[in-house]
């Protein structure tokens, strides 16, 4: 599928996953509950799913998606700049840079880092990264690391006292994965290579001498789309919500005009059992993004 083989160890906790829950496309591991995608996928593979089309330099979403990126991007920007003390901030998985430029447009200092290491963002590892920082930021980004634990402990290294780390990420305990299983949006193979629970996190961030200041499920966004890419995707012929978003050269396959306006329209349609739905999880603390901060 990935061309990798099975991983031997948890992504997470490093436990070995001979014993592990075998679900689709991933493991999970019984001793901390994060799973594993499996077969772990090649660089070859990672390569592919990373390719032109997933950030083109047009834009990824239609109409007005990506001004609202960035209107979201501003807002993180204002709360960094609100809780971290004086000093430059980090944001590990960077993107496009849309979060650097709100940083900068505030006058503060920001570094970024990406996978294919080219541009700005530049560099690629934290591992590679020295200094102190007034805050790290992992937005929806240590899923897509091989070592995100091991990231998060450097992280912890190199935060200027008082600093913050702001983490949003898929929440693999929430109420929609659970409903919507091996079909929901937030698992992402082969990009997302470990599917956090909110408990793990916070105990991993607790074990670094961390403290945990704030959680919450709505701010890190993707919550109601969650549920309304999985309700699309629950109708005959499985439409993909996502794909119908995009921009036509940030589509993994092409879409035809026609089938694009139906999943369209049944979003639309189906947009309040989504926003129910989304209610529902909110109010039992289980949303399927998890967004929070630590302080060190």
């Amino acid at each position: 599928m990935w061309d990798g083989s099975p991983p031997a160890a948890c992504a997470w906790c490093g436990a070995p996953l001979r014993d592990g829950e075998r679900l689709a496309g991933r493991t999970r591991c019984r001793g901390c509950g994060v799973a594993t995608t499996d077969p772990w996928p090649t660089a070859a593979a990672l390569d592919r799913a990373y390719g032109e089309w997933y950030r083109p330099g047009s834009g990824r979403f239609s109409g007005r998606g990506d001004a609202l990126l960035r209107l979201t991007r501003g807002s993180l920007a204002r709360r960094l700049d609100r809780i971290a003390p004086p000093g430059p901030v980090l944001d590990v998985g960077a993107g496009d840079g849309t979060l650097l430029a709100a940083l900068r447009r505030r006058g503060r200092a920001a570094t970024g880092l990406e996978r294919d290491g080219s541009g700005d963002p530049a560099a690629e590892s934290i591992d590679a990264v020295e200094g102190s920082w007034a805050a790290i930021v992992f937005w929806h980004s240590l899923e897509h690391l091989p070592e995100p634990a091991s990231a998060l402990a450097r992280a912890a290294k190199l935060l200027a006292p008082g600093g913050v780390i702001v983490i949003a990420v898929p929440n693999s305990a929430s109420l929609q994965a659970r409903v919507f299983g091996d079909r929901w949006l937030a698992l992402d193979p082969p990009r997302h290579l470990v599917h956090l629970t909110e408990a793990a996190l916070r105990a991993r961030l607790q074990e670094l001498g961390l403290r945990v200041e704030r959680v919450g499920y709505l701010r890190g966004g993707q919550v109601v789309f969650g549920w309304l890419e999985g309700l699309v995707g629950s109708l005959p012929g499985r439409p993909r919500l996502y794909e119908a978003i995009r921009r036509p050269a940030a589509r993994a396959l092409p879409l035809p005009p026609a089938c694009r306006a139906a999943t369209l329209l049944a979003g639309a349609l189906l947009l309040p059992v989504a926003l129910a739905a989304t209610a529902v999880e909110l109010l039992a603390r289980r949303g399927g993004t998890v967004y929070v901060e630590a302080r060190g």
